[in-house]
């Protein structure tokens, strides 16, 4: 089994509904559990501010579908839950899923980036990361730790539903 983490996002459509869907679906996986679950945290968006702010969690799962099939299987489930992939990045949606790290894996290929790209430099990624796993050391030996005490929380607080 494979030790993954999956970056979790939503601004659209009731953002709470839509992360607990998504960790439905995620438990539903083939050869996949679901080990952790960081809390829910609100965060600005990182490009146009003219949206919603965001719900971000990370999940922790352990699996033995290849990075490629889990990347299809999170694809599916974002499709599912009404997300359009558009040309504007950064733009609001209804669901991201996103791996972060794979076990110790470096790819960079046209489908795929692990470690994903800049997840060192976003506070939304960090925070719910440490929250499950304070001792990860990422794939170029640096601290989990090292990069949290680089990166101010800019405002990002935890989701409460109101």
């Amino acid at each position: 089994m494979s030790s993954v983490f999956v970056a979790l996002g939503s601004n659209l459509d009731n953002p709470l509904a839509q992360a607990n869907q998504a960790l439905q679906q995620l438990q539903q996986l083939p050869h996949t559990h679901v080990t952790q679950i960081s809390p829910f945290y609100r965060s600005k968006p990182l490009g146009p501010q003219n949206q919603n702010d965001y719900l971000n969690a990370v999940i922790e799962l352990t699996t033995t579908l290849s990075p490629l099939e889990l990347l299809d299987h999170l694809q599916s489930i974002e499709k599912s839950q009404g997300r359009i992939r558009k040309s504007q990045r950064w733009g609001a949606r209804t669901l991201d899923l996103d791996i972060l790290l794979y076990d110790n894996l470096i790819i960079d290929n046209e489908r795929l980036t692990i470690p994903h790209y800049d997840m060192q430099n976003r506070e939304f990624v960090l925070y719910p990361l440490f929250d499950i796993a304070p001792n990860l050391i990422l794939p170029d030996q640096t601290p989990l730790y090292d990069l949290i005490a680089k990166i101010p929380l800019k405002g990002m607080v935890l989701w409460e539903n109101k």
